[in-house]
């Protein structure tokens, strides 16, 4: 029986800690390939490269394992491994990630790494976006080496169900104090930015952006309220931003602006 072809990719770069335990994982269930940004590219989103050319970089990263640096975003990266590297051949997941930080709630919209697996999923591959509550470059991955695991294997062996894409954020806790799995809703929840004015050494002015995040809900079900209680949350999530309750109570604008054309 063929193996799957599993891509591994991620928005920290090739020689962070995150993708070495992830790959580590996926090259327990098939073939392996692996591209991802050659620079760190958190917080790209969804972001593609159109004004400069593209490079490819072939790298001796992981024993046996096919793997190349991406001149662009994590973006970039899916669909240059989709059409060039791979050439067409089927992917049977990706996966994305281990991201160091939290991608829970509305962090879906600005990261890298959840854009990476979003895209594939746009393609039509199933994927899941990894990411572990530890801003640390020393982080230690055992418990989300663990439930990678796990969740890969369910996934390979069951699918997604209705979803295409999984977003799997994992609590800062040693592996025996994590309570388990819950699947659960995206938390509502915003960032509330200020911008720290400097000058530079020509007197010019200068900003760092910074932020407090501000949870609106979080109920049982969601994932903030998950991590915050040891658990490993998984969303279940889409590309489709249609609001579908909304429909019925904006359709009068059909009729509004045929009588305001009519009007003119």
């Amino acid at each position: 029986m063929d193996q799957p072809l599993i891509l591994v990719t991620n928005d920290d770069g090739m020689f962070a800690p995150g993708i070495k335990a992830l790959v580590e994982v996926a090259s327990k269930f098939g073939e392996v390939v692996v591209i991802a940004p050659d620079s760190p590219q958190s917080g790209q989103g969804h972001a593609i490269t159109i004004t400069k050319p593209l490079r490819l970089n072939k790298v001796d990263a992981f024993p046996g394992v096919l793997a190349y640096e991406c001149s662009g975003t994590p973006v970039d990266c899916v669909k240059l491994a989709k059409s060039v590297i791979l050439n067409g051949r089927k992917i049977d997941l990706c996966v994305s990630g281990i991201n160091h930080g939290s991608n829970a709630s509305i962090n879906i919209i600005y990261s890298g790494t959840m854009s990476a697996a979003m895209e594939a999923s746009v393609e039509g591959i199933p994927s899941i976006g990894f990411s572990y509550l530890d801003y640390s470059f020393e982080a230690e991955f055992d418990a989300s080496k663990y439930y990678a695991e796990v969740i890969i294997q369910f996934t390979l062996q069951n699918g997604f169900g209705d979803a295409k894409l999984l977003n799997v954020n994992i609590p800062k806790l040693p592996l025996n104090e994590i309570k388990g799995i819950k699947v659960c809703h995206q938390a509502e929840g915003n960032w509330t930015e200020e911008f720290i004015e400097s000058k530079d050494p020509r007197g010019e002015s200068y900003y760092w952006m910074t932020g407090e995040f501000f949870l609106e809900s979080q109920d049982e079900d969601s994932d903030i309220w998950a991590l915050r209680n040891g658990y490993v949350s998984i969303v279940p999530s889409m590309h489709d931003l249609t609001h579908y309750s909304a429909l019925g109570s904006l359709k009068p604008l059909e009729n509004v602006s045929h009588e305001f054309a009519t009007k003119e």
